[in-house]
């Protein structure tokens, strides 16, 4: 799609100039104006959304400044670079403070201005890609991020499944989206209007997880005072999400089998079956045909799962998607942890592109409400985002000089220390001090994360909401 780019400037030599110099080179559609009049006019009656203004500063009647205060107290978002003379840098500040995105001295090379107003472009169309991301989200409650082909391919599958009720098995690496896929399955789906319910297979014991999805009768058991609905029946009409399947044990596989099968369950201690309608989705990071190889999985329970396998890519193989992802997770992390908006600095940006992403969306994010925590201002910069080893440039060259200083075991204990507050600590942010859902996020057992809280002095009331 062509962007469209208005250049404003008294000297008309100049944007004629700026009209030649982009247009072969950009793909884009320049619309001139010759004054800051001509320019409010021209936004308000054309019919053109344009992606980008440049203006230069100084012009008579209504300088660059007044045209910008104008244009974004009407076009909150729209991305508006300067031009300036040649050493008057403060104006160019002046401007950005004001709300410019960027700014460029005239006289210019081509590269330069080239590279910058390309730059200017991929903000204006980031931009307008969330806007339809969150247009998208509020008509269809999709929360899934991406434009990567590697995406594409995902969204097609969730569309050809989404109409149907057949069986769907999502596999992926933890932190790549699994429970969102489901979701947004379900929300596509004529079931949409009933119950979604999530299920942590690895969270729950075994002996109670059968209880859980199948329910008991009064008696049933030592402390079965009374009767109990079980998941299953719940989700009945709606949807249900097996989250790790691989994680069950066969017991409970020939369960779900039989549920897969014939539709009903029995619930324990009962002597009846009840019919349930259940859209089934389950989820796994684990190798299944692996584990059907080794006898821990088993392969008729496979197949019944898997009539549709959506695979969803690591985020390493989805690099593109990471300005998209970062943006819509800083509002989002802003919004929640009260804080003002914040975005990432150029360099940031390209460091975060740059990383292998072992834990793919999930680390990002903790990477991301991090750095929400320690900047003070509106940019997000390099010293304040754990990276890499898990720490800052800053941060690591002054962990190296003190625990140069230590005996081995006194530094790996404070380096770990430092790792478990922030590591921790973000996860906690995250979830409004709630224990439980901290320990779903680092994929442990919350009796586990308490031991390590405890170890290093973690309060979680310091990260309950107020």
């Amino acid at each position: 799609m062509t962007a469209q780019i208005l250049v404003v400037d008294d000297e008309k030599d100049m944007t004629r100039l700026l009209q030649r110099t982009l247009e072969p080179e950009l793909n884009c559609k320049v619309t001139m104006a010759f004054s800051g009049e001509m320019a409010l006019n021209v936004v308000q009656q054309s019919d053109v959304i344009f992606d980008l203004v440049i203006s230069d500063i100084r012009m008579p009647e209504m300088d660059g400044f007044e045209l910008l205060d104008r244009l974004k107290k009407n076009h909150p978002d729209l991305t508006v670079v300067m031009l300036t003379a040649y050493g008057n840098i403060e104006s160019a500040v002046a401007a950005i403070k004001k709300g410019a995105y960027d700014f460029i001295s005239k006289p210019f090379e081509q590269d330069e201005i080239i590279f910058k107003i390309q730059k200017a472009l991929e903000r204006s169309r980031l931009l307008n890609e969330n806007k339809r991301l969150q247009q998208a989200f509020k008509k269809e409650s999709l929360p899934l991020i991406g434009q990567s082909p590697a995406m594409e391919k995902v969204f097609e599958k969730i569309s050809l499944v989404a109409g149907s009720d057949v069986t769907v098995l999502i596999t992926g690496e933890s932190g790549t989206g699994k429970d969102l896929t489901a979701r947004s399955i379900h929300a596509l789906s004529h079931r949409k209007n009933k119950s979604y319910i999530p299920v942590n297979c690895p969270t729950i014991p075994e002996h109670i997880l059968e209880s859980e999805l199948f329910g008991y009768k009064k008696g049933a058991f030592t402390n079965a005072y009374r009767d109990k609905t079980g998941l299953f029946q719940e989700a009945d009409k709606g949807t249900i999400f097996l989250d790790e399947i691989g994680d069950v044990g066969p017991s409970i596989q020939t369960k779900l089998l039989r549920v897969i099968q014939e539709k009903e369950v029995k619930p324990l201690g009962d002597t009846r079956v009840d019919r349930v309608d259940v859209r089934i989705i389950a989820s796994t990071n684990q190798d299944l045909r692996e584990k059907i190889a080794n006898k821990e999985f088993r392969e008729d329970f496979f197949y019944r799962l898997s009539v549709i396998t959506i695979e969803l890519p690591p985020l390493r193989d989805r690099i593109t998607d990471i300005p998209l992802l970062c943006d819509h997770l800083l509002a989002k992390h802003c919004e929640k942890l009260n804080k003002s908006p914040k975005r990432l600095s150029d360099n940031v940006r390209d460091l975060l592109m740059k990383q292998s992403w072992q834990g793919n969306v999930r680390e990002l994010e903790n990477v991301l409400v991090q750095g929400i925590l320690y900047a003070e201002g509106d940019t997000i910069r390099r010293t304040h985002i754990p990276v890499g080893d898990g720490e800052s440039d800053n941060t690591r060259r002054e962990l190296d000089r003190e625990t140069g200083q230590m005996p081995y075991k006194t530094a790996k204990e404070k380096i770990l220390t430092r790792f478990n507050h922030n590591y921790i600590g973000a996860m906690l942010t995250m979830t409004g001090g709630n224990i439980t859902q901290a320990a779903k996020r680092c994929a442990m057992d919350r009796q586990a994360l308490q031991q390590i809280m405890k170890r290093y002095a973690i309060d979680p009331e310091k990260f309950r909401a107020k």
